[in-house]
């Protein structure tokens, strides 16, 4: 996107939300070239494409306004009814989410549907140099010595970033994996056994359902709303009517809906388990991509028994494709580090060199700040395409970070037959069923706007809505 795309996209959020009202008058060209520090040009260019739009007037000698009628604003997804607490049962969703992710990797589709942010939003060329010199520096016992639980200098480096979050975590209880999805089913394996019953969110991550599902485990589901998150209320049921022997959550940025729990509901969250000394699971792969100025902390910040483990990854900060997690395991480190031994012995030696160089020397933190921002305009741009393009029954929570809108459709959208009809037009989005034990969520879809904004994204959400309008 250009700067000037993006300087009208942050304006237009603006006016599309009513912080600046009909009538407004826009800041001077002369105050936006000092605030953002870009030239007159790039401002005219912006007021220039906010009028096409229909968002702005120019008044002779007098300045930009915002126009009459301009605001273009989504209903705000309702509040989510008492779901009554369902019965433990299986879980059968493999077939469905393979058939969902298949069209992911076509190049000619629009990706709505993805799971990942875009690769040019990750400074690859740097990232490749930190691995050639920590490769060319390897020394050859580290193939020993660097096995589970991994690298003693990348779990020093994983360590300080816990010093950051206000944790002082132990490195001898970090656990390097092959990503954080490996570092998940392993703490479920330290935990469970077939049959047992786990605590999942709903909707909920499907590679969880996946991995709940392989291990022949059965699953509750505890509701998520997408503004409030987690209801603390039903796991409290579930945990005194089943016999839960592990929850798998995401406090920060949960996957489709966004939510991030409060400080006070992982407070609780965490003092209820520990009544019941019920270990917590935390998936915390997002956390990093907060908008907000400081990160939210994760529950693993209020665990004082060592029950929470703790997953995250680099693949949606900064290296995708190089699969390195791992957990903060607390009391479990043990276990989930003979496990890792047991299934897939180590995590590539050099990968962890390389990652390790990275943390220490390549500008991490300088890195995150340029990718929230990016993140954050393309936000605003996907929220401004969905408030031109789709019905205005359309709705959904605002996240405060990450890459995901859970889009809440009209009542009688089928997700999944327009997920089909967007493959058949060169669109995937993700439909809301996958994200369910019990394959709910029949009218919402998660869309991805972790991808610089392009001319194929805006005619893929205007192709959206006009199959959205045919189905009614």
């Amino acid at each position: 996107m250009k700067r000037y795309q993006a300087l009208a996209d942050t304006m237009a959020a603006e006016i599309r939300t009513g912080r600046l009202p009909v009538g407004a008058r826009l800041p001077s060209v002369r105050h936006l070239t000092t605030q953002y520090g870009v030239g007159q040009s790039t401002v005219f260019r912006a007021y220039y494409l906010l009028e096409e739009w229909g968002l702005i007037r120019a008044r002779e000698r007098s300045g930009y306004y915002v126009a009459p009628g301009a605001k273009l604003s989504m209903p705000p997804i309702p509040p989510m009814p008492p779901t009554p607490l369902a019965e433990p049962a299986p879980i059968d969703v493999s077939s469905l989410v393979f058939s969902v992710l298949d069209a992911v990797k076509r190049p000619d589709v629009a990706p709505l549907g993805s799971a990942f942010p875009s690769p040019a939003l990750f400074p690859l060329q740097r990232l490749a140099k930190s691995l050639a010199h920590a490769t060319r520096m390897l020394d050859p016992w580290s193939t020993v010595t660097d096995m589970p639980p991994g690298s003693e200098p990348l779990r020093r480096q994983i360590a300080l970033r816990y010093i950051g979050m206000g944790i002082a975590q132990p490195v001898e209880e970090l656990i390097v994996t092959n990503g954080a999805m490996e570092a998940l089913t392993l703490c479920l394996m330290a935990v469970t056994k077939p049959g047992d019953v786990v605590a999942i969110e709903s909707p909920c991550f499907y590679a969880a359902l996946q991995a709940i599902e392989h291990l022949g485990l059965r699953a509750v589901e505890i509701p998520v709303d997408p503004r409030d998150g987690l209801d603390l209320d039903v796991l409290a049921e579930a945990l005194d009517k089943h016999p839960v022997r592990a929850c798998w959550f995401m406090t920060n940025l949960q996957n489709p809906t966004g939510v991030t729990l409060s400080v006070e509901k992982k407070r609780a969250l965490v003092a209820l388990l520990a009544k019941h000394d019920v270990p917590l699971i935390e998936d915390d792969v997002y956390g990093e991509l907060h908008f907000a100025r400081e990160r939210p902390p994760p529950a693993k910040a209020f665990d004082t028994q060592g029950l929470v483990m703790h997953c995250a990854s680099l693949s949606k900060t900064l290296a995708p494709g190089y699969r390195l997690g791992w957990v903060a395991a607390g009391r479990f480190a043990d276990a989930i580090r003979r496990l890792k031994l047991m299934t897939s012995i180590s995590t590539s030696i050099p990968i962890q060199a390389g990652i390790a160089d990275y943390l220490e020397h390549g500008g991490f933190d300088k890195h995150l700040r340029k990718l929230r921002g990016a993140l954050l305009a393309q936000r605003d741009a996907m929220e401004h395409a969905i408030a031109r393009w789709l019905p205005p029954d359309v709705a959904f929570v605002r996240p405060d970070g990450g890459y995901f809108l859970w889009l809440q459709l009209a009542d009688h959208v089928d997700a999944m037959q327009l997920h089909r009809r967007g493959l058949e037009h060169g669109i995937n989005v993700t439909p809301g069923p996958i994200f369910s034990a019990r394959h709910a969520y029949g009218n919402y879809v998660r869309i991805n706007f972790g991808h610089p904004w392009s001319p194929q994204i805006e005619h893929a959400m205007k192709t959206l809505g006009e199959l959205l309008r045919a189905s009614a």
